[in-house]
């Protein structure tokens, strides 16, 4: 009769170098690995896959270094593909900790997630409780709409916008001169203009405001135009987008050092 073999108390080390130690071992098929630095344990997983290294713990941060997947009712794939909510998730901590991500998007460069958004299932339950549709629009994660200046992802300072409004506050840094926001110099004076979103049709066009002699007196007419126009779009929306974000865009004051 064959010796039966007991594995248990075998350590090994998966492929993102996490320490594994077989507890209970009732045949190659069926086995349970206690992982020891995230107190977790895989249940009936194969020894083949325990020595090929290819048991993962969903505590492992492996997004990134950051983000990990959790434990609960939120998936990361479905039908062979990425759920809408991980592509969210995932595109959120790429856009704060990929190195790569920050040499074509400086601006993100400082930007970080809270503790309770690195684990994707905590996002899972506020996206739950926050995403909202719009016909006709792609949803966006906002952090800094309702917080001017953010750059933290958290429970507090995001939500969703439609794509609409989001484009209302994109700032493109990259081709602004040394001039404030919406002036351009010209011979001694500044050229103002202010690009307006028409919100029935998600269009917008680049509107000229005129010749002054400061870049001052040029960033007050902009100034109007903008938190005007920002208004506005705010109305169109206003019983299809949450009362916080109305209230915010309502608020929202354009600043000199924009």
């Amino acid at each position: 009769m064959a010796t039966k073999i007991n594995r248990t108390r075998e350590e090994g080390t998966n492929n993102f170098g996490s320490k594994m130690v077989i507890v209970d071992y009732n045949g190659c098929m069926n086995i349970d690995v206690y992982f020891p630095e995230y107190d977790w344990i895989a249940k009936g997983v194969t020894y083949d896959h325990f020595k090929n290294g290819k048991i993962s713990c969903p505590y492992e941060r492996n997004v990134y270094g950051v983000g990990y997947l959790g434990e609960g009712e939120y998936k990361a794939r479905e039908n062979g593909k990425n759920t809408r909510i991980y592509n969210v998730w995932h595109n959120m901590m790429q856009r704060c900790y990929d190195r790569k991500y920050h040499e074509k998007h400086p601006t993100y460069t400082n930007c970080t997630v809270s503790e309770e958004f690195h684990n994707f299932q905590n996002f899972g339950m506020w996206n739950k409780d926050n995403f909202y549709q719009i016909e006709g629009q792609q949803m966006c994660l906002d952090k800094d709409i309702l917080v001017k200046h953010n750059k933290i992802y958290s429970p507090e300072t995001c939500i969703y916008v439609p794509q609409t409004i989001n484009k209302l506050f994109i700032k493109n840094d990259n081709i602004r001169g040394e001039s404030v926001i919406g002036t351009t110099p010209v011979n001694g004076k500044y050229i103002v203009h202010c690009r307006l979103l028409n919100p029935s049709t998600g269009k917008s066009k680049l509107k000229y405001l005129g010749l002054y002699d400061t870049q001052e007196k040029g960033f007050e007419v902009y100034k109007y135009y903008k938190e005007r126009n920002i208004k506005e779009v705010a109305d169109y929306y206003k019983e299809h987008i949450p009362q916080k974000l109305y209230d915010a865009m309502y608020e929202y004051e354009v600043e000199i050092d924009d």
